[in-house]
């Protein structure tokens, strides 16, 4: 979603478009994340901040029962369901491009999927696909593999800094 979400959708739909903006922005620039991109050789630093968000949603599902009471099958179908509720009772329209990825995260089961590294390898390699710019991205995941637990050691405690943050900027 770009631009101003504000006169195209609900103020709970709102909420969560910037909150997810702010995680986005957060994390990109929180100082181990910084150091982190160091880790990634100089050609593909431009394209780390994409390949440790998909490492970091990796860490989030492969060690989800100590973030969630619900199993991640649990709470993914909750969130499909609740998305689609939300939808159809505030009677809100979804950008074709959101309408379509998400029918695929649910069918294809894309966050259960990542809790295997070689599944993040396989995301980044197609996303690399979308255009000649991108095709770097594909080399991304063998340094995620390369440096994996130093890269998992730095999600701990970026995790717990990101949602100390969240709760901050949903209070304010």
């Amino acid at each position: 979603m770009k631009g101003n979400p504000d006169t195209q959708f609900p103020a709970k739909i709102v909420e969560g478009i910037r909150l997810h903006r702010f995680v986005d922005s957060f994390t990109d620039k929180h100082p181990q994340v910084l150091q982190a991109k160091q880790l990634f050789p100089t050609h593909l630093r431009r394209y780390a901040p994409i390949a440790l968000d998909m490492f970091w949603d990796h860490c989030l599902a492969a060690n989800w029962s100590k973030f969630h009471c619900l199993s991640l099958i649990d709470f993914c179908h909750l969130a499909e369901q609740k998305i689609a509720q939300e939808t159809v009772e505030d009677n809100v329209i979804l950008p074709e491009r959101f309408e379509r990825i998400n029918s695929l995260v649910w069918r294809d089961k894309w966050i259960e999927s990542y809790q295997k590294i070689s599944n993040i390898e396989y995301a980044l390699q197609r996303m690399s696909s979308r255009s000649p710019r991108m095709a770097p991205l594909a080399e991304t995941g063998k340094v995620l593999v390369e440096h994996y637990q130093v890269f998992a050691t730095i999600f701990t405690g970026l995790y717990a800094d990101v949602l100390v943050a969240s709760r901050q900027f949903i209070t304010e």
